[in-house]
């Protein structure tokens, strides 16, 4: 829902600590390529309602696609915000790709009806593509690597990318998926709240799944304003430590052709 929760006055929402305004989560991974006059790339994981603030911030002048984890509100509410990136990526060659699961497509599709429809008129809409998301998508040369995860009883996708590996909306890992993580140095982890929810980790259970996947430095996001960014820190393991909005994480990118680019 965000920090401040609409229509709450509790101490969080209420704290003077700017770390503890949230917008809803998404993640833009930059690099740049090894050509003679390298290029920067830029994709993007999930488009929530706060993306056009969240584009400004960063400075998103372009985009080579968006993943998406899948199709609830917080996740996909932004697409809209694509259009002026979509009209550069047009006039640059053709339309964003975006990556979704058949079920996060169906939703996309039904909810923005008038950018997919085959019978769209509307003249400025998004100039976006959805494509089928694989195990494996390449995107200029370097590998995001799907790695499913239960939200619910609802199939998510969580994304390792290099060294990196980011997953939300998450209230179960498959085995399966741990042996997808193995090696990560940078993971991202949800971390709901205290109180068991029925969807989403616990702080505890995502510190339990991050001191099994041994990443170097795991960073928790997906947080709502039951916890507190400076007092949540304080009762963390030195490497488990809070997100925040506005965070950069320098990361290391497998290519293609094998060799390593710094993002």
């Amino acid at each position: 829902m965000g920090v401040p929760t609409v229509g709450c006055t509790c101490a969080v929402c209420t704290s003077p600590d700017p770390r503890d305004r949230r917008l809803r989560p998404s993640v833009l991974v930059r690099w740049k390529d090894g050509g003679s006059e390298p290029r920067q790339h830029a994709v993007l994981i999930d488009t929530g309602p706060d993306f056009r603030q969240q584009a400004l911030r960063a400075g998103i002048a372009h985009l080579d696609g968006v993943l998406y984890t899948h199709g609830h509100a917080d996740h996909i509410l932004g697409m809209d915000d694509l259009r002026p990136l979509s009209f550069i990526a047009q006039h640059a060659g053709g339309p964003i790709p975006l990556y979704a699961s058949s079920e996060t497509a169906a939703v996309l599709e039904r909810v923005y009806d008038y950018t997919f429809s085959p019978e769209a008129t509307y003249a400025t809409r998004a100039r976006v593509e959805i494509c089928p998301l694989s195990e494996r998508t390449q995107i200029h040369g370097v590998e995001f690597i799907h790695v499913p995860v239960w939200h619910g009883k609802m199939p998510v996708a969580g994304f390792r990318f290099g060294d990196t590996a980011y997953l939300t909306d998450v209230s179960e890992i498959p085995e399966s998926s741990f042996a997808l993580l193995e090696g990560v140095r940078t993971l991202v982890l949800p971390a709901l709240r205290h109180k068991p929810h029925p969807t989403h980790a616990t702080v505890q259970q995502a510190v339990a799944w991050a001191q099994r996947i041994g990443a170097g430095q795991t960073w928790l996001t997906h947080i709502a304003h039951e916890l507190g960014h400076e007092e949540t820190n304080r009762m963390l393991p030195e490497n488990v430590r809070m997100a925040w909005d506005g965070l950069e994480v320098p990361v290391h990118l497998n290519h293609a052709a094998g060799e390593e680019r710094r993002a």
